[in-house]
């Protein structure tokens, strides 16, 4: 267990603002009123108090605490979880909102080195129930059933037995955090805020959004003029992000020796209590299906836009067909929440204070931090989504995506603060599933032969983008971390490592335009979340199957969708896909979701007939 630790859910595939109406700014006065706020204050020096108490109280004195006894401990670092979360995740917000004010960056810094101190005193909790004998620790679960709720935490913290250090060190680790990955992590935030990008043919200059927003321009000199753009200002600042990767990449492989993982996935693999052998069968299969998926897609829309071969420019451009169309915020809303409606009036019911009470922040702003995320913040509150809406129809699938976790996260939130946060492999589901509902919606509204195949295309872009694309990140890292552990890279050995999966992934179909390799530095997940892609796959994998048996009928489907949702990280996978007919660890599983991709591109292919 790990106080203040509920990583925002990130996606790296939004767009940037425009008269699109009134789009909605966060209010979040619901985790305080104002940074000088008292309520701020206080809870800082009651975080610090109970802290200090926690430590007097039950350090050296876990083994000898019975059930009871255990549950109010249990309890006491829940309520302590939760104030450092609700400090944190304010602090947090307001500085994506604008990363280049100093003012925001050095409150959230200061909040963070605060909490870091205070807490401190709390890393003795779980080195020392690590250490609980098990037949003790199974006869207090035995002796009390609200004790025993919370097995699944403590299934995931005792999984760190084996690479737990001694608690000098955990305590010399976790103080010298803000300093360590966490520095570099608001260096590259920062860094990336400030770039702008001098695009031929834009009145000015554009930050990083809005340059990534005219990959999908209709015109192709545009996006040409886009992505060149890019690998400009890429490659002026390419060795600061090589030494921040390099930099990552060796405190993690230090850290990873130390705690004798076995590979620089496992710590990954370990938080989101999933077995290495499902995520390699889930790679394994998507690698295995790039033929059929992107490779034969790709190939498909050279052939639309009348070329032999697509540039890098190409992969999300609009089909020649496709009629520009900006999608104002209010039909936005009304497209998401008439589909999640229209599968249960409940789901709507969830997502709709998130756009009448200040839960999400659409705009794009200078300095607001790029893409979209949605942030749990803590139980008692509520979450919070992020976007940089600029009206693409893609931009309305991002709002279904994280509406979607959203959705999860209130639903989730009864299980309480130590239970409700769901490991990044579940924590996809609901968002990828809120995405197919609407994109459904749009499929079946569909009055035309050309509709119908932008439609579908669109789609088969996303989960192409969703599942090979993410995977081929995922190899990349790994290519990464191996590579770091036999010395420095160089910029040029990144770039090389970047370009192999490219050219595997995406098919023959395309070139490579001088510049194109420096486009890892952009992808944030690589400096925040080192693994964390293949969630996504895994995400969207799992959800295909999930529909698939949505549209066979299965019976009581939607009562056990949100059961599972209710769930939070309370079950394994394995014990939450059962209910479906469902199992992650069959490798047959991600072919069923893969099969459903590949069909799409069966239906595009013969619309060709």
């Amino acid at each position: 267990m790990t106080l203040s630790n509920r990583t925002p859910v990130f996606d790296a595939n939004s767009a940037g603002t425009g008269a699109f109406g009134k789009l909605p700014d966060w209010d979040l006065t619901d985790l305080y009123p104002a940074p000088d706020a008292p309520e701020f204050a206080r809870d800082m020096t009651w975080l610090d108090t109970a802290c200090a108490d926690f430590a007097t109280k039950y350090e050296g004195k876990l083994a000898g605490l019975d059930a009871s006894a255990m549950l109010a401990c249990v309890h006491a670092y829940e309520a302590i979880d939760v104030t450092a979360g609700r400090l944190m995740s304010y602090a947090g917000l307001r500085y994506y909102q604008n990363t280049m004010d100093s003012d925001r960056a050095k409150f959230m810094a200061d909040a963070q080195d605060k909490i870091t101190t205070f807490t401190t005193p709390l890393v003795f909790y779980s080195l020392e129930f690590n250490r609980l004998d098990e037949a003790h620790l199974s006869g207090l679960l035995a002796a009390n059933a609200d004790l025993a709720r919370y097995k699944p935490v403590f299934d995931r913290m005792r999984a760190m037995r084996p690479h737990q250090l001694s608690d000098e060190l955990e305590k010399f680790l976790h103080d010298q955090s803000t300093v360590g990955s966490a520095a570099w992590n608001r260096l590259f935030d920062e860094t990336m805020a400030g770039l702008m990008f001098d695009v031929a043919g834009q009145d000015e200059a554009l930050n990083l959004e809005a340059t990534l927003n005219l990959l999908t321009d209709q015109n192709r000199d545009t996006r040409e003029a886009a992505a060149r753009a890019l690998a400009v200002v890429f490659d002026k600042h390419i060795k600061l992000f090589a030494r921040v990767h390099n930099t990552l990449a060796k405190e993690k492989e230090v850290e990873d020796r130390w705690r004798k993982m076995p590979t620089p996935q496992s710590g990954r693999h370990l938080a989101n209590h999933v077995e290495p052998e499902v995520v390699e069968a889930l790679r394994n299969a998507v690698v295995a299906a790039y033929p059929k998926l992107s490779h034969r897609y790709y190939a498909l829309k050279a052939k639309w836009m009348g070329l032999e071969t697509l540039q890098v420019w190409d992969r999300n451009a609009p089909l020649p067909q496709e009629a520009p169309r900006l999608v104002d915020w209010d039909e936005a809303r009304k497209t998401v929440t008439e589909a999640y409606g229209a599968f249960s009036p409940k789901m709507a019911e969830l997502a709709e204070p998130f756009f009448t009470k200040g839960w999400i922040d659409a705009g794009v702003k200078p300095g607001k931090a790029p893409g979209a995320f949605a942030h749990p913040t803590v139980t008692t509150v509520h979450p919070y989504v992020m976007l940089n809406y600029m009206g693409k129809p893609r931009d309305v699938m991002t709002l279904a995506h994280e509406l979607g976790h959203g959705v999860h996260q209130v639903l989730a939130a009864d299980q309480g603060e130590l239970l409700s946060s769901t490991p990044l492999t579940l924590a996809e589901t609901a968002s990828v599933f809120g995405e197919m509902l609407t994109f459904r919606k749009l499929l079946d509204g569909a009055k035309t032969k050309a509709e119908r195949k932008t439609l579908l295309a669109g789609k088969v872009e996303d989960m192409i983008n969703t599942v090979v694309r993410q995977i081929a990140f995922y190899d990349f890292e790994c290519k990464l971390h191996a590579a770091r552990r036999e010395g420095e890279l160089t910029p040029d050995d990144i770039n090389a490592l970047w370009m192999s999966v490219q050219a595997q992934s995406l098919g023959p179909v395309f070139e490579y335009m001088d510049g194109y390799e420096t486009f890892w530095a952009y992808i944030p997940h690589f400096v925040h979340s080192p693994f964390y892609v293949y969630a996504y796959a895994f995400g969207d994998g799992l959800v295909n199957a999930l529909y698939a048996a949505y549209a066979d009928g299965l019976p009581g489907f939607e009562e056990k969708y949100f059961d599972m949702l209710k769930a939070g990280g309370s079950k394994h996978h394995k014990e939450l896909l059962a209910p479906f007919g469902l199992d992650a660890s069959d490798p047959a599983f991600w072919d069923k979701g893969l099969s459903m991709i590949s069909g799409f591109i069966d239906e595009l292919e013969a619309m060709e007939d």
